[in-house]
């Protein structure tokens, strides 16, 4: 683990987040940008039920093989002038990188949007050794500015509002006219790509992460909005691909299937602006792209999920559909999952690859709605994931003692009946009676996390097991 999480502060995380006004009128574009998209372009499509079948089939079959399509994979890169490195973990993975920008003689490297360099902490580890990485993803660049990490694993920089990012590019940009227009978002597109520009020409190496990676041909693809992956990859005279093994693909003809429901799931649109498929370097008659070709395979504990009850995890394409649907993501953010991963997906993928001591707050915070499992394309059972990790933060005391003191007093009272129902009639009656002239609690003792943000309805009439009872049911 090379990047600090601060997952274990999740209560605090989300605290602040709750009482940031910049924040919440931010996070408001997440239901606005994605939620009817998504529907919409789900629903003029009549087989996408059956793709998503159908995606999900194949990673199955994928990761039941993997080692050998892994292997394939490798022969399949090595064939076209490629090379391949193994990394365990964070650290081989950024050792190897800086050692291949290093033998470029790299000083500044320009990188596509990549969740995997976010997750082994690449950007620190090569400014470290007197390296610039330059992200050039317009949301990426804006972050990197800022000195935060995404808050969302396609749209970074979705927590920054259009007046903060103009604030940025003023404070930086300060070789550019003061008097310059920003006011329009096109204006502040145009800065960036021009400010950009340069650094493309400029970049010793280029690094990007992976979609897919397909064993057929050892092909591995990017799916962007932007130039920027494309530019990234072909100018400087080396391109590196980070990605963890999960990615790979058996076929094209697989990736294709799969593509029809990333874009639908993830943005709305039937296909990204830009799908680039890459196999090894520059060959004699190509007229642009690198000359060196490496691929870093990271695990980073993506082996030790498989024939777990999290495997069904590593099916995820990143498209962030559960975080898009997510009332908790809404209410909250990115950056209060503290690591890397946020949203349903993190509240699985987090205590998978650090552990259920540093993330296991997380798989808590979840309403268990379903809605992140309805609309992923993968059809990933998240909510049976979540309460895996919540048992295991059970069995393991890891969870806060009056929290166990509460479940082991309501086991308790549920293993003996009449004692339950004695206790529900008397906190019935009492709070029916509390509550009878405004029908409701603002607040109540022991329930503050519930009153502080909505009401609390006052019982009326009996208890459930008393109607049971006088229905005739037993």
């Amino acid at each position: 683990m090379s990047v600090h999480p601060t997952s274990p502060e999740f209560k605090s995380n989300a605290h602040g987040a709750l009482h940031s006004p910049s924040l919440q009128k931010a996070m408001g574009n997440v239901e606005k940008g994605f939620i009817e998209k998504r529907r919409i372009a789900a629903e003029a499509l009549p087989e996408f039920e059956a793709l998503r079948d159908s995606a999900r089939d194949i990673k199955n079959h994928t990761l039941a093989h993997l080692d050998l399509y892994l292997e394939a994979f490798e022969k399949r890169v090595l064939e076209a002038g490629g090379h391949v490195h193994w990394a365990a973990d964070a650290a081989e993975a950024n050792a190897i990188i800086l050692d291949i920008c290093q033998k470029a003689g790299a000083r500044t490297v320009t990188k596509g949007k990549s969740m995997i360099s976010e997750e082994i902490g690449l950007n620190a580890h090569l400014e470290a050794n007197g390296i610039k990485p330059i992200e050039t993803d317009l949301g990426e660049y804006i972050i990197q500015l800022r000195g935060e990490a995404p808050s969302h694993i396609i749209a970074p920089a979705i927590h920054v509002n259009k007046e903060e990012v103009e604030a940025d590019f003023r404070r930086v940009h300060t070789h550019l006219d003061a008097k310059r227009d920003l006011t329009a978002p096109t204006s502040l597109l145009a800065e960036a790509r021009g400010e950009l520009r340069a650094r493309f020409l400029a970049a010793d190496v280029g690094i990007t992460g992976a979609n897919f990676l397909v064993a057929e041909t050892g092909t591995s693809i990017i799916v962007t909005n932007e130039g920027n992956g494309d530019l990234t990859q072909i100018l400087p005279k080396t391109h590196v691909v980070v990605a963890s093994i999960e990615k790979i693909t058996p076929t094209l003809n697989d990736v294709a299937q799969i593509l029809r429901v990333l874009g639908r799931s993830a943005t709305g649109q039937e296909m990204s602006v830009y799908t680039t498929l890459s196999t090894g370097p520059k060959r004699a008659g190509d007229l642009d792209g690198p000359e060196n070709y490496h691929v870093v395979l990271l695990d980073n504990g993506r082996s030790a999920m498989l024939g777990t009850e999290f495997e069904d995890m590593l099916r995820c394409i990143r498209c962030g559909a559960c975080m898009n649907h997510c009332p908790v993501y809404h209410a909250i953010g990115g950056h209060a999952y503290g690591w890397v991963y946020p949203g349903p997906m993190g509240a699985v993928l987090t205590p998978s690859l650090i552990g259920v001591d540093q993330g296991g707050h997380l798989p808590n915070a979840s309403t268990f709605c379903g809605r992140c499992e309805s609309v992923c394309p993968m059809r990933i059972p998240l909510p049976k994931m979540m309460r895996h990790w919540r048992e295991r933060e059970f069995e393991r005391h890891l969870t806060a003692r009056t929290t166990r003191w509460a479940l082991r007093a309501w086991a308790f009272a549920a293993t003996h009946p009449k004692l339950y129902g004695l206790g529900t009639r008397i906190a019935t009656r009492a709070l029916s009676f509390l509550g009878r002239k405004k029908g409701r609690f603002t607040s109540l003792p022991l329930a503050g996390g519930w009153t502080t943000w909505r009401d609390m309805p006052a019982p009326e009439g009996s208890t459930f097991r008393t109607e049971w009872k006088k229905r005739g049911r037993k």
